[in-house]
């Protein structure tokens, strides 16, 4: 992987293909391998960038916080410092997704469409926000492989886990070589972000909604709202996924990403 710097520190990200850039952003707490089954087939068709966020894979960790705002810039100033000039079709999964929206609140003008995954435009409730930040406390002093266990259950359709598919080994893989500073630091910028739906009207892109059909996390109801309310949306749900559905179907979401970008 090569390194960009941003703000204060640096970003690691792959570059593969040519054509209009397309931006892959992974959830939380993964890192940009989570689209192994996008880039490469994608790359045919397009210029595929995929960084690892601030605390994630190989990139720089800022402890503390690290805002969704902070996620968004520093895309901004990634794309920034490779001069790509055009304007980029920004896909976020989950996490991804919270950076996503912050994106096209800051920095529109560098945007072409959008493609939301497995995710939400709503704040967390106090409950969520509270289970956040005592998973932030938690993971420094004991180390992420209890955020592993917690969470392996809800990223997959039961399915994927029951059959021994291969991509939650691993997933759990990733999670347990994550900085404990770097998933603490996100959990609590989740935590206190805010609520976009009310302005989900205000963004005037082409936007692809793709849903997992078994999402634990961020059920096809939700998302079906979000859709509903974003002045240009596609929503697509994803037969058999979970909160995953890249990594559970990647060839359903290659397809459905390939025909909203036609």
């Amino acid at each position: 992987m090569a390194t960009v710097k941003v703000h204060d520190g640096e970003l690691a990200y792959t570059d593969q293909g040519s054509g209009r850039p397309l931006l892959l952003v992974h959830g939380f707490p993964l890192d940009g391998t989570m689209w192994s089954g996008q880039t490469a087939p994608l790359a045919e068709r397009f210029r595929v960038l995929v960084p690892d966020l601030r605390g994630f894979g190989n990139s720089s960790v800022l402890p503390g916080l690290v805002t969704m705002q902070r996620m968004a810039d520093d895309l901004a100033e990634m794309l920034a410092a490779l001069e790509v000039s055009q304007p980029v079709i920004f896909c976020g999964l989950s996490m991804g997704g919270y950076v996503a929206w912050q994106f096209a609140l800051r920095h529109r003008q560098h945007l072409s469409r959008l493609i939301l995954c497995d995710t939400r435009a709503a704040a967390d409730s106090d409950e969520t926000a509270a289970n956040r930040i005592g998973l932030a406390q938690r993971v420094l002093k004991e180390g992420p492989s209890f955020v592993a266990e917690a969470m392996l259950p809800k990223l997959f359709a039961k399915t994927t886990i029951e059959t021994g598919s291969p991509v939650v080994e691993a997933t759990r893989q990733v999670i347990l070589r994550t900085d404990p500073k770097g998933i603490s630091a996100a959990a609590r910028g989740m935590a206190q972000r805010r609520n976009v739906t009310e302005l989900l009207p205000q963004i005037d892109l082409p936007t692809l909604l793709i849903c997992g059909e078994h999402d634990a996390i961020t059920p096809p109801d939700e998302m079906k709202s979000v859709a509903e309310k974003l002045p240009q949306a596609t929503y697509v749900q994803i037969a058999g996924a979970g909160h995953m559905a890249p990594l559970e179907k990647p060839t359903e979401v290659n397809q459905a990403i390939l025909e909203f970008c036609q």
